[in-house]
């Protein structure tokens, strides 16, 4: 049995928080973890938003006997959010599944760049605020006979791959930072607090909370790095 001692309460709560918004958007949710020292990756995709949703754990040792491993499994998010402990600030991490396609195509580890034209937090709220009324009323004006589940999604598919300015982050991608709780409250994230970053064909949302990282192209593309 795997253990994970997780560096307090408060982180074991952010991480039982995160699990839980993934669940939210899929029941049979998987995650990727990865560990080595005590640092924990947890890589979710929230298929609503066809992104990659990352959060760093800390942790207060590698693994319940010091063990110095390296720890790289796809389990199901639903079983490791039950074992988690808060007060005990531990989580035990289950059998491995096999994980979907999305799991083996992970953004590089290196090579991130700082890219130009991100806007202020609260204008990326305001973006994402605009961004769901407009798909609400357009919606609401259709008539009964064509409020189908694919001009749905063509509705969707046309306002949230609309890009933020020009940095070619889609709006998707800030709709599921905010939506995983990643953007925080309104004025809890300065502005010196986020990031873009590129690296290949990968653009990657930085926050203190997590990272949504994309793939321009998406992630059933061909030269993705796979591991």
């Amino acid at each position: 049995m795997t253990v994970l001692h997780l560096a307090d309460e408060g982180e074991a709560a952010d991480f039982a928080a995160f699990l839980s918004r993934l669940l939210h958007y899929d029941r049979g949710a998987a995650v990727r973890l990865q560990a080595a020292g005590t640092a924990l990756a947890v890589f979710g995709r929230p298929p609503s938003f066809e992104v990659l949703a990352i959060r760093a754990v800390r942790l207060a040792k590698p693994y319940e006997n010091g063990l110095d491993v390296m720890l790289d499994v796809t389990v199901s998010a639903g079983e490791l959010l039950e074992s988690v402990d808060e007060a005990a600030g531990t989580a035990v991490v289950p059998a491995a599944v096999t994980g979907p396609p999305w799991a083996g195509v992970l953004p590089p580890r290196g090579g991130w760049r700082p890219e130009p034209g991100l806007p202020a937090p609260d204008t990326l709220r305001a973006m994402v605020a605009a961004a769901v009324g407009e798909f609400r009323s357009r919606t609401e004006e259709l008539a009964p006979e064509r409020r189908t589940r694919a001009e749905l999604d063509r509705i969707g598919r046309e306002i949230w791959s609309r890009t933020v300015g020009a940095t070619g982050l889609p709006v998707r991608a800030v709709h599921a930072a905010q939506s995983l709780g990643f953007l925080g409250v309104a004025g809890a994230v300065g502005e010196e607090e986020l990031g873009l970053f590129s690296s290949g064909a990968w653009l990657r949302l930085r926050t203190p909370y997590g990272s949504i990282a994309v793939r321009q192209g998406g992630l059933g593309a061909l030269g993705v790095s796979v591991r």
